[in-house]
């Protein structure tokens, strides 16, 4: 079982060192460090990480607070691990999913999350009960008034929010539109996006569009994403899908490979739902061929 460490620190004046030794000395055959804040989600070191990792890895940690800030952050990486068969460690707490106890842990902190958000909720209507029992109507009143400035504010709060729920998200689809856009339709972006995602969180088309304009806007994303999608032969489709799973992930397997192009419902060339590691081979020769793979 492949043990794969993380290791964060927030500013370069810091060393990520000791983690890397701590987790050498735990057993870990790879290890990526990085320099970000806890409180990004879309760090593209764990994004790397989180594709790098396969079935029956496991992702290593010191502490949780050098993977996650939030527990709502920590149960979203741990629930894209277990949908890749893969497993989280962290050596200073007690938290093994491949352990029974690892994961009695992990249900206690679902549990304490979730009721942390009813006790918010249970509060936010008391509070709108009593204010309207004592008369007071609630809102912003420039809202109701049609004040500009307070529209305005409003508005670019709601789009602070959006944002900052897509930087949730980034990394299940931002480096998959730098890497594949415009070479593949947005077609075939979507289905490879979605492959490895639990069905909860996949995205419809017109979903990844806004969000990746957003991106574009704001500068996170570069505006050729956006160009028209040249024209690819029919019999040139598969290897190039192909080969962006395979650029994804250099090290992934012909039946993980397979594995992704059945989870994405891709047919074979001769039209089957079940997919052979011999067919993935001929297409990345094919796509070798054709200048598709790096």
């Amino acid at each position: 079982m492949p043990l794969i460490g993380y290791a964060r620190v927030s500013t370069e004046d810091q060393t990520p060192l000791p983690q890397s030794e701590a987790m050498q000395a735990a057993g870990c055959v790879e290890i990526f460090e990085e320099h970000a804040s806890g409180g990004n989600r879309a760090r593209p070191v764990l994004a790397r990480v989180l594709e790098r990792v396969q079935s029956g890895d496991t992702l290593v940690v010191v502490r949780i607070d050098r993977l996650a800030r939030s527990l709502s952050h920590l149960l979203e990486v741990i629930e894209r691990l277990e949908a890749k068969g893969a497993f989280f460690r962290s050596l200073q707490d007690p938290i093994d999913t491949a352990s029974p106890q690892g994961k009695f842990t992990l249900q206690v902190l679902g549990a304490a999350a979730e009721f942390e958000r009813a006790l918010i909720r249970e509060r936010t209507k008391a509070g709108l009960a009593s204010a309207r029992a004592k008369g007071r109507v609630g809102g912003n009143p420039g809202l109701r008034a049609k004040d500009p400035a307070a529209l305005r504010k409003v508005r670019l709060a709601r789009q602070d929010g959006y944002m900052e729920r897509l930087n949730e998200t980034a990394q299940d689809w931002v480096p998959h539109v730098r890497r594949l856009r415009p070479g593949l339709a947005w077609e075939d972006v979507l289905r490879i996006i979605n492959g490895p995602l639990p069905e909860a969180r996949r995205w419809t088309q017109s979903r990844l569009l806004r969000a990746v304009k957003a991106y574009v806007r704001d500068g996170f994303l570069p505006t050729e994403v956006l160009a028209r999608a040249g024209r690819r032969e029919t019999d040139d489709r598969l290897p190039a899908i192909v080969a962006a799973i395979k650029g994804s992930d250099p090290d992934i397997t012909l039946q993980a490979i397979c594995d992704r192009l059945e989870a994405m419902r891709e047919r074979t060339p001769r039209g089957r739902t079940s997919w052979q590691p011999s067919s993935v081979r001929m297409l990345l020769q094919r796509a070798e061929k054709l200048g598709l793979l790096e």
